[in-house]
């Protein structure tokens, strides 16, 4: 799992800080209530996840809550695998 949160983080980190950003983000920084994330990236982020795990995220589990953190979608993440 922490691989998991790490490779999140740094897609987190390159895609949606710029390079002179000097926000330091970990896993519980909260991404959408922060406006790191919005929602079109959140469907980027959804692509990301589905495509690098090889799931499917239903869009009743894509909310913002689900999404808020890097903790919070690493566990969405694990409940979609187990399914």
């Amino acid at each position: 799992m922490a691989e998991v949160k790490e490779t999140i983080l740094d897609y987190v980190k390159d895609e949606y800080l710029d390079e002179d950003d000097d926000k330091e983000i970990n896993f519980d920084t909260p991404l959408i209530s922060s406006g790191i994330v919005d929602s079109f990236s959140m469907i980027s982020l959804k692509r990301f996840l589905e495509t690098k795990y090889n799931i499917q995220i239903p869009d009743s589990k894509a909310t913002a809550e689900a999404f808020d953190t890097v903790n919070n979608i690493v566990k969405t993440v694990e409940e979609i695998k187990s399914e």
